[in-house]
């Protein structure tokens, strides 16, 4: 193993990731930092909740993977058909509405705005109707997408997520769509920070009330609240150039679960900061390599690493890398995986990540073979000699 300070050493302390969390009044929450998937805090983060509106978040990741697939566009214009008369629906009475009516003609752009902005039942139905045909085949992507985001207490019954037997999430998993939504469907993210909407007339605002809270810079994500969910909360702040997820589910009303977010996110800027210690494509170790045209291979990372750690204890990080035989031999191919970084804080293993091969390297000929051969011989007995 090889271990290279990235700024010098230090002594040994307690594990420098726990650290005291605030009393978040929740029945599950969790933070992550969006860049390093790190947790920084959590309270029955696996427990299975009703998600209420929270499913439209990822009603929203479908039509936006749509998009980006170019299956749809935002001006394509959809006709609503029945199903999708909010106040003519047993089901969506008293529950939040885009009101939309039969044989309107709707384009995309605002329906996805009457699900972001607006927590849209109708709208929902509309789109889901229009991408898969159905609803039952959107849910059945709806589902799909959690399988493939690794959602593991996720399973959805309906596109808007009112109350449903067998329908189910948790603080993690709603954390981690917040981030597949933000990486995977930037644009469609985007909408989430708008404040209003207005759609025939009707005038709604973002029921995100943390968007309006000049203290933190929050751009999303999304609210929502039944009687068996309570009051859900998932929000995004940066501060520079980090950005936090938060999760509060099951708070006792609107103004509760605000208040504990803000008091999460704003925790987490505090103690915390991300530092992107290696760079895709950047040189890490130079290694030897037998049999080869060329005679080191420069290993690295094929994406930028991030670290979450405590503030002020950038200087204490250490890294090492470890292969996975004892020499490297030709042919090795770009990207292959060769060994492993370790990032240690405080003696701490804190993070892992595949080391690369970052040059191609051929197999040399015939010459080269032999004289690495006869090389190997001779340290083989150098060091039986030595012993």
């Amino acid at each position: 193993m090889v271990i290279l300070n990235l700024l010098h050493a230090h002594k040994m302390s307690p594990n420098p990731m726990i650290l005291d969390v605030p009393q978040i009044n929740a029945a599950a929450y969790i933070l992550i930092d969006y860049n390093s998937g790190k947790v920084l805090a959590e309270y029955h983060a696996d427990s299975r909740r009703s998600p209420a509106s929270l499913t439209k978040m990822m009603t929203s990741y479908v039509i936006g993977k749509a998009i980006k697939a170019k299956k749809i566009t935002e001006q394509d214009v959809v006709t609503i058909g029945k199903d999708a008369w909010g106040t003519n629906n047993p089901i969506f009475k008293g529950s939040s509405l885009m009101f939309l009516k039969p044989i309107d003609h709707v384009p995309v752009s605002l329906l996805m705005r009457g699900i972001n902005l607006q927590s849209g039942n109708d709208a929902c139905v509309a789109m889901a109707d229009y991408v898969s045909g159905s609803q039952e085949a959107f849910i059945d992507l709806m589902n799909n997408y959690a399988m493939s985001l690794h959602l593991y207490n996720t399973h959805f019954r309906n596109v808007h997520g009112l109350d449903c037997k067998g329908q189910y999430t948790s603080a993690r998993d709603m954390a981690l769509l917040g981030q597949a939504l933000i990486r995977d469907v930037p644009k469609e993210y985007s909408i989430y920070k708008e404040k209003e909407f207005t759609f025939n007339n009707i005038h709604q605002i973002n029921r995100n009330g943390l968007l309006w809270d000049i203290d933190i810079n929050i751009d999303g994500i999304k609210t929502g609240h039944t009687k068996s969910a309570g009051f859900n909360l998932v929000a995004s702040a940066t501060q520079g150039k980090m950005r936090l997820i938060s999760a509060v589910l099951g708070g006792k009303n609107a103004k509760e679960r605000e208040t504990e977010s803000k008091k999460l996110l704003t925790w987490g800027f505090h103690v915390f900061e991300t530092i992107r210690p290696l760079h895709e494509g950047c040189t890490f170790a130079l290694e030897p390599v037998w049999f080869g045209k060329n005679h080191n291979s420069k290993l690295g990372v094929n994406k930028d690493v991030y670290i979450t750690i405590p503030r002020g204890r950038t200087k204490y990080l250490k890294a090492s890398y470890q292969l996975n035989t004892d020499k490297l031999y030709a042919p090795l191919k770009k990207s292959e995986v060769v060994g492993t970084i370790h990032f240690l804080l405080d003696g701490y293993n804190i993070k892992e990540t595949p080391l690369v091969v970052l040059n191609q390297i051929q197999k040399g000929n015939c010459f080269i073979i032999i004289a690495d051969y006869i090389k190997i011989f001779f340290k083989k007995i150098v060091r039986f000699i030595e012993n």
